[in-house]
């Protein structure tokens, strides 16, 4: 009996008590769920998801397209970053204010050639304000999956409001299940048995947010 027979025949055993029409291929599982918690105004799921993101050790910002790509550059230049490496579909008016030199997302680049890139600048899908999360979905403007992991500073532009929703099965709908996700709740973080926090073990260090409203509605 090959180890594939024995694996087969457990899981067989293990479904034994299943009644027929469960499972996969059965009856649609229920969502009656909320979807929704509670009331909040579009400003105050913003001011919710800022408030998460600090709580995860994010470094939050606040600006306007006209400060987008000063702000940028400042953040930059703060980090002492000498390489910026940007996805293709990325604004090019966000790169303005900065001459650090850009490094584009090319498939070939190996994880060694990523890691001695300083930043990545990105924009994401969705943001989730109850759990402080931003989703990335290999959409334009927001690379492949592994250079928001490599590099150890990430910058990572939400558009707000239209970005933002409450809750987790607000988010769902937003995204692509078939295309690669990336759930980002705050810098790269772990911690051993006796919880002393280190960061930067599994991707960024550093995670910077920049809320990019209208005009209008920037603080």
């Amino acid at each position: 009996m090959s180890s594939r027979d024995v694996v087969l025949a457990r899981v067989r055993q293990a479904l034994a008590d299943v009644p027929a029409g469960e499972g996969p291929g059965g009856p649609p599982v229920a969502r009656d769920y909320h979807r929704v918690h509670g009331s909040r105004t579009r400003a105050q799921a913003v001011d919710l998801l800022a408030e998460n993101l600090a709580d995860y050790r994010a470094i939050v910002h606040r600006t306007d397209t006209e400060g987008l790509p000063g702000l940028i550059g400042r953040l930059l230049a703060e980090r002492g970053a000498r390489s910026v490496l940007v996805p293709p579909g990325l604004d090019v008016s966000w790169t303005t204010g900065t001459d650090v030199a850009l490094v584009q997302d090319l498939a070939s680049s190996t994880a060694r050639e990523l890691d001695l890139v300083d930043s990545v600048l990105t924009g994401c899908a969705v943001a989730i304000a109850e759990t402080g999360t931003l989703i990335l979905d290999a959409g334009p403007g927001q690379g492949r999956r592994r250079i928001t992991l490599v590099p150890d500073h990430h910058l990572c532009v939400v558009r707000v409001p239209d970005q933002v929703v409450g809750s987790v099965p607000e988010a769902l709908p937003r995204v692509a299940p078939d295309r690669p996700l990336t759930w980002i709740s705050g810098p790269s973080a772990t911690s051993d048995i006796e919880l002393d926090r280190v960061e930067g073990v599994h991707g960024p260090r550093t995670l910077e947010v920049i809320l990019l409203a209208a005009a209008q509605e920037a603080d």
